[in-house]
């Protein structure tokens, strides 16, 4: 279950200050927090995808725009530039784009200044057409659009608002806008082999780096230490790009993506660790529960149903069943056993799983209403967790994909809740 950028830095930068006030007057401050030692790079074999590879992507998307009659595809800085292109930039005022036509070469819109480390990155045969600080990059997008043939223009689905609606202004409405969405998700949502390797590399360096935390947390660590820890031994490890590190204590651990209040490890706490890293633009994604000290008969009757729900999720999935099947699967289980029905809590209150690649959050959804068929070569998490307010929760996550002889998992599931890793 990953987070935004802006939520990880707002929920440490609360974090950090809470922590801060606390300590000042702590009479029993947080023991020393380890840091990582011994621990090695498994980054070092991982091979980035190849220029070839997204030209063939070039091609496939080319051939799709060809079949439904449009003109282009417009993308902005982030994954899907990337994925096509190689370009990894980033959204701000200063807009960088690619015009992917039907037909022909990639024009790259940036800034001048930006220009010389546009050219390096740009992996497929291309033309970069840079925009003075005074001019408007809108009316130049509009006209290198002007230039193609006939048809709509495609517009990709992170593409801000105000960014199409000046391109549109600026044609004059001579051209029409649709959706491209559609036509990215034909792309991405099966990985190829390079994918899936990059995707295996960065899941087994999160499970490394979840080991090395399970064996080095001490009671008196606070919810900072340990999420610090965690992030540090996934550097060791060679994690890097987008990173990022959740730490769920004690009754925090019953609200998915985090809690303000600081809480600290005593015997008895649960502990949920929720962190992923980026490979080469691949990131991962993997939580576990344990119990610090003794587990109480109710956590551990918890931890085991969330196990069984994982199983099943994973028993559900066939090649094309709608991957909502899954997410009805394992909340017809929960249910079954007296847990809330329809997302409510006490339960599973989020859907089972998402899919995975370049983004931590990817189409298809393991949530009921999604109907898209389950195909080889789709990622997913599989996190079917159950959150009890007041008390705890518990979430087990490993990431999977699928094959025509059934799933496959990047880590293997918890064990048990005395080896979760």
């Amino acid at each position: 279950m990953t987070l935004t950028r802006r939520a990880i830095l707002g929920a440490a930068a609360t974090t950090a200050a809470v922590a801060t006030t606390v300590t000042f007057a702590d009479a029993n401050p947080p023991p020393q927090r380890p840091r990582p030692m011994g621990l090695k790079s498994m980054a070092g074999n991982a091979q980035p995808i190849t220029a070839q590879e997204r030209q063939a992507r070039l091609a496939k998307v080319q051939n799709l725009m060809q079949q439904q009659k449009i003109a282009a595809l417009l993308v902005e800085a982030g994954s899907t530039l990337e994925y096509f292109t190689g370009i990894h930039w980033w959204t701000s005022e200063r807009v960088t784009a690619a015009i992917i036509p039907a037909k022909g070469q990639v024009i790259v819109v940036t800034p001048f200044f930006e220009s010389p480390s546009i050219h390096e990155m740009l992996q497929v045969p291309g033309e970069i057409r840079p925009w003075q600080e005074d001019e408007n990059p809108f009316e130049l997008i509009a006209k290198s659009v002007g230039g193609l043939g006939a048809g709509p223009l495609a517009v990709g689905p992170n593409v801000r608002f105000f960014v199409t609606d000046a391109v549109a202004k600026a044609s004059g409405a001579k051209r029409a806008t649709v959706p491209g969405s559609e036509l990215v998700r034909a792309c991405r949502m099966v990985k190829s082999p390079a994918e899936l390797a990059l995707l295996q590399t960065a899941n087994d360096i999160t499970l490394a780096a979840i080991r090395y935390v399970h064996a080095n947390v001490r009671s008196g660590m606070q919810t900072a230490d340990v999420a610090k820890l965690t992030g540090e031994a996934t550097a060791a490890l060679g994690g890097g790009g987008f990173d990022f590190s959740l730490a769920l204590l004690n009754e925090a651990s019953a609200f998915p993506h985090g809690s303000k209040v600081v809480q600290t490890i005593r015997e008895g706490s649960v502990i949920l660790i929720d962190t992923g890293c980026t490979l080469h633009g691949y990131q991962s994604d993997i939580t576990r529960t344990w119990v610090f000290g003794q587990p109480t008969a109710r956590q551990r009757e918890v931890w085991d149903m969330v196990k069984r729900g994982q199983e099943l999720a994973l028993e559900t999935a066939k090649i094309g069943v709608p991957v909502g099947s899954i997410d009805k699967a394992v909340r017809a289980f929960y249910e079954s056993k007296g847990w809330s029905k329809n997302y409510a809590l006490p339960g599973l209150s989020d859907r089972t799983g998402h899919g995975i690649g370049m983004d931590g959050h990817e189409h298809p959804f393991l949530v009921r209403s999604d109907t898209t068929p389950l195909a080889a070569g789709m990622c997913f998490s599989d996190e079917p967790g159950i959150y009890i307010p007041g008390e705890f929760g518990i979430r087990l996550e490993d990431c999977w994909h699928m094959t025509e002889q059934g799933p496959k998992l990047f880590t293997e599931l918890a064990k048990s809740l005395d080896q979760p890793v």
